[in-house]
């Protein structure tokens, strides 16, 4: 048994021998690798390109879309239910709001007038998200619905801002409310965004483009219970900042939910490990597998909601094992829901051979 070199396992710029199946190749990581054609026999589920040979171990088929095509029309369905009902309702609101001088209905009215723009960014998206991957994009469009979610989560920041502005502002000039238009209003409102929620609640927990979506309908219905509450609160002691201060708890809550959303996006967009992945136990686990040492090069990040990547390296001690190691790894990953795995083996003989002409070439 050869000595196991220990190094950073998240560290890159080394030496490495990459064995895939029978071919030995020798790369230089720290310089720029071409990008290899797809090699027949092997079924990813797509075409696609990944530079150095690898191998994803033997059935480890994947695909680079998110749930099957009757979840994606069953939200789509959805969302253009949603997105009719609320540009319907948005309407009706802008109306009872002038009339009854409300605040928190026309805080409301602007929330949905963005939720009707979010709605429709959340369809496009996720449209485009179903293009398959082309030579210029081997990934296809699936991080355009993380872009949405960022977008309808910075939307909702300024949303959440103008309406504690404008709450702000009705604080310091208390006018006065029709309670009971206020409050008529509101109900429908409600009920109309409780249907909303409904229909978007089951896809919100795993894809952030559906919860950007869920968290703007979400919005509304917090909107129309603080409006309706403000409503009968003026209605039985005619104490009309109750409308403002009504507006600063929905613009407090949206504000919560969209901070959220935005973190979430952006640790996506800039390939943080997920926060449901614990790379300690990624690397216990992978470290464990009987004939694979120095695990190094690794890393774990989203590609898109749902979907989380692992790519690394190691030395395998027995090149016969190849197989075997491979297919161990990627049933040990799928236990961390890492689901698209790319792992190099580099056999330990070559591996020595390396480092010995590296240590050679430091002396000199």
């Amino acid at each position: 048994m050869g000595a196991t070199v220990v190094r950073n396992p998240f560290s890159a710029g080394h030496r490495s021998i990459i064995l895939h199946g029978e071919a030995t190749v020798v790369r230089n990581h720290s310089e720029s690798l071409p990008t290899g054609d797809a090699r027949p026999g092997r079924d990813h589920g797509q075409d696609h390109k990944h530079g150095p040979p690898h191998s994803h171990g033997r059935g480890a088929a994947h695909t680079h879309y998110l749930g099957n095509a009757l979840e994606r029309a069953v939200q789509s369905k959805r969302l253009w239910i949603v997105l009719i009902i609320t540009a319907i309702f948005m309407l009706a609101e802008v109306v009872g709001g002038i009339l009854a001088n409300s605040l928190a209905l026309l805080a409301d009215a602007g929330h949905m007038f963005a939720d009707v723009g979010a709605l429709a960014l959340s369809l496009v998206a996720m449209r485009l998200a179903q293009r398959p991957p082309s030579p210029e994009r081997t990934f296809g469009y699936v991080r355009l619905e993380i872009l949405a979610a960022l977008v309808n989560g910075a939307t909702l920041l300024g949303i959440s801002a103008w309406i504690a502005w404008e709450a702000w502002e009705r604080l310091q000039n208390p006018a006065e409310v029709d309670g009971p238009l206020m409050m008529g209003v509101a109900a429908v409102g409600l009920v109309v965004n409780v249907i909303g929620a409904a229909l978007l609640h089951s896809h919100a927990g795993d894809n952030l483009n559906m919860r950007g979506a869920y968290l703007h309908v979400l919005g509304d219905l917090l909107g129309s219970i603080g409006a309706l509450g403000a409503g009968a609160l003026i209605l039985l002691t005619g104490w009309y900042p109750a409308d403002a201060v009504a507006s600063v708890l929905i613009a407090g809550l949206i504000l919560l939910g969209a901070w959220r959303l935005v973190r979430e996006a952006t640790e996506v967009l800039l390939e943080m490990v997920p926060r449901h992945v614990d790379m300690t136990a990624v690397l216990a686990d992978l470290r464990s597998i009987p004939d694979l040492d120095d695990v190094h090069d690794l890393h774990v990040w989203t590609l898109t909601s749902g979907l989380v990547a692992l790519s690394g390296h190691g030395v395998l001690e027995d090149p016969v094992r190849h197989q075997v190691v491979l297919d161990e790894i990627r049933e040990r990953m799928a236990n961390h829901a890492i689901k698209h795995v790319t792992f190099q083996l580099e056999p330990q003989q070559l591996h020595q051979i390396s480092r010995s002409g590296e240590d050679r070439g430091g002396e000199g």
